[in-house]
C-alpha cells in the first residue's frame, strides 16, 4: 500500500464521489442535501424561528397547523415549528460533538494499541470489547443515568458508546498495515514510533473513518431521541425533538396528532440523511466497487 499524506488520501476520495457512480453517488448526494439542509437551519435558528420556542401561549393549546402556526402548538401554546429550528441546533451541536470526540479518542486509542501491541494492546482490546459487548442504546442509558441531564453529560454518554467502534476498526487496519513493506523500509532508515504512526500509517486509514462517522451519526440521533424520551436526556428548557416527541406521544390518544408527528419526522429525515451518506460513501470507497 503505498503511503499517502493525509490531504492527498481525502481529495483521492472526494474524486471517488461523481454522479458516474450510479445510486452510490445518489444516496451521497441526497444525504448530504438533507444534512446540509438541516445544518443551515441550525445555524439560521435566530433568523427562521418565527417565535421564542420556550415562549408559552404565542397561540391557542393544541392549535391545529394553519397559516399563522403550520405545525400547530403544543399543550402550552409554543409554536411547533419554532422548537422544530432550534431543535435542530440541540440535536446537531449532540450529534457533531460526540462524533467528534468519539472518533478522535477511539482513532488515537486504536492507533497506539494496534501499533505498540503487546499487553498494552490486549488490556485495552479487552477493556474496549466489554464496552462494545453492551447494547448501545442500554449503555447511554446507564451513563445518563449516572451523569444526569445536560448537554455535556449527553454528549459524554454518547462518546462513550461509539469509541470502541472506532478503536475495533483502525486497531484491526494498523495490525495489517504495520507489517506493509513500506513501513518496514520506514523502520530500517530510523523512522521513529510517533512518525510511523502518525505520517506513514494514519494516512492509510483515513477513508475507512467518514463512513463509520456518518452511520454512527445516524445512530447518535436516534440514541439521543430514544434518551430525551424517556427523560434522561436535555431539561426541558432546551428544545430537543426527542423531549417534544415524548410530551406529543401523550396527545395521540385524543387524536392531537401534529405535536408528535412533526419532530419524529424530523429525527426520521435527519437519520435517512446520516445513513444515506454514510451508506452511499462506503459503497464508493469500496475498493472491490471501484474496479468493476
Amino acid at each position: 500500500m503505498a503511503n499517502l499524506t493525509a490531504p492527498r488520501m481525502i481529495t483521492s476520495m472526494l474524486g471517488k464521489i461523481s454522479p458516474r457512480r450510479g445510486a452510490e453517488g445518489l444516496f451521497v448526494t441526497i444525504g448530504l442535501a438533507i444534512i446540509l439542509t438541516f445544518i443551515f437551519m441550525a445555524i439560521l435558528a435566530p433568523i427562521l424561528a418565527p417565535y421564542d420556542p420556550n415562549e408559552t401561549r404565542v397561540g391557542g393549546l393544541y392549535e391545529s397547523p394553519n397559516p399563522k402556526f403550520p405545525m400547530g402548538t403544543d399543550r402550552l401554546g409554543r409554536d411547533i415549528l419554532s422548537r422544530i429550528i432550534w431543535g435542530s441546533r440541540t440535536v446537531l451541536i449532540v450529534t457533531f460533538l460526540s462524533m467528534v470526540l468519539s472518533s478522535a479518542c477511539g482513532v488515537i486509542l486504536g492507533l497506539i494499541s494496534g501499533y505498540v501491541g503487546g499487553k498494552f494492546d490486549t488490556i485495552l482490546s479487552l477493556f474496549m470489547d466489554s464496552l462494545y459487548a453492551f447494547p448501545g442504546l442500554i449503555l447511554a442509558i446507564a451513563l445518563a443515568v449516572m451523569l444526569g441531564q445536560g448537554i455535556i453529560p449527553v454528549t459524554v454518554s454518547l462518546t462513550v458508546v461509539y469509541v470502541p467502534i472506532y478503536f475495533r476498526m483502525i486497531r484491526g487496519e494498523v495490525l495489517s498495515i504495520k507489517e506493509s513493506l513500506f513501513v518496514e523500509a520506514a523502520k530500517a532508515i530510523g523512522a521513529k514510533g510517533k512518525t510511523l504512526i502518525f505520517k506513514y500509517i494514519f494516512p492509510n486509514v483515513i477513508p475507512s473513518i467518514p463512513i463509520v462517522l456518518s452511520l454512527n451519526a445516524a445512530d447518535a440521533v436516534l440514541t439521543l431521541a430514544a434518551l430525551s424520551f424517556l427523560g434522561l436526556g436535555l431539561p426541558a428548557h432546551i428544545p430537543d425533538w426527542g423531549f417534544d416527541l415524548r410530551m406529543g406521544y401523550g396527545a395521540l390518544t385524543a387524536k392531537i396528532w401534529w405535536p408528535g408527528t412533526f419532530p419524529g419526522l424530523m429525527i426520521v429525515l435527519l437519520t435517512l440523511g446520516f445513513s444515506l451518506f454514510g451508506e452511499g460513501l462506503a459503497e464508493i470507497l469500496n475498493p472491490k466497487l471501484s474496479r468493476r
